[in-house]
């Protein structure tokens, strides 16, 4: 006697029923696991740490921070400096136009996070637009691998900064773990297509 919880595959469909089960159960618990990860960073009360991420996640709006570094690297950098700030600013306006306008676009929407209680230092606000990719994960990722290639000892301050920005939008509430993920990946590819690569 079978037990009667077990699932038969549709008629006619054996050999591809289990991979595509296999494929739905994973997706089902990635995006489980994604959900479960956001809770836990955006959820619990932390004041103190909610300064400094509302304060990083605003200033990234827009690619402000990201402007401003350009604006000093071309003006203390030289013909380098003013050469990675180019690039820089360029690899932030294809990021955006590639992650707003076509992958937000043509990708299945994503309903943003939501924000069953909200917490009164958390003061992001909510975009309307798809939550995956994050934008502004991608911009501060591309940005900091042009100005990376172009002054090397900067790599750590960049990367440490563009990572706050891709965590801060989780914090805040606007964005799940995938989304900033997805959004960094975006922003290293163009970064990289559009880095300077002479030595």
């Amino acid at each position: 006697m079978r037990p009667a919880d077990r699932t038969e595959p549709p008629k006619g469909s054996h050999s591809s029923w289990a991979p595509r089960t296999s494929a739905r159960a994973l997706l089902q618990e990635a995006s489980a696991l994604d959900s479960a990860i956001h809770d836990a960073v955006a959820g619990p009360p932390t004041p103190t740490l909610d300064v400094a991420m509302s304060w990083i996640s605003n200033a990234a709006t827009y690619s402000r921070i990201w402007v401003v570094i350009g604006a000093a690297l071309a003006r203390t950098g030289g013909e380098r400096g003013r050469q990675t700030a180019i690039r820089g600013v360029t690899a932030i306006v294809t990021t955006s136009v590639t992650a707003d306008l076509l992958a937000k676009n043509l990708l299945p929407p994503r309903d943003r996070p939501v924000r069953s209680t909200p917490i009164a230092g958390r003061q992001a606000r909510m975009p309307t637009s798809s939550s995956f990719p994050s934008g502004h994960a991608a911009s501060a990722f591309a940005f900091a691998t042009v100005v990376t290639a172009g002054f090397p000892r900067l790599s750590l301050p960049m990367y440490t900064l563009a990572t706050a920005v891709g965590y801060s939008r989780v914090h805040m509430g606007v964005h799940y773990p995938s989304d900033v993920m997805g959004g960094a990946v975006l922003g290293l590819a163009v970064g990289t297509a559009l880095r300077d690569t002479r030595s």
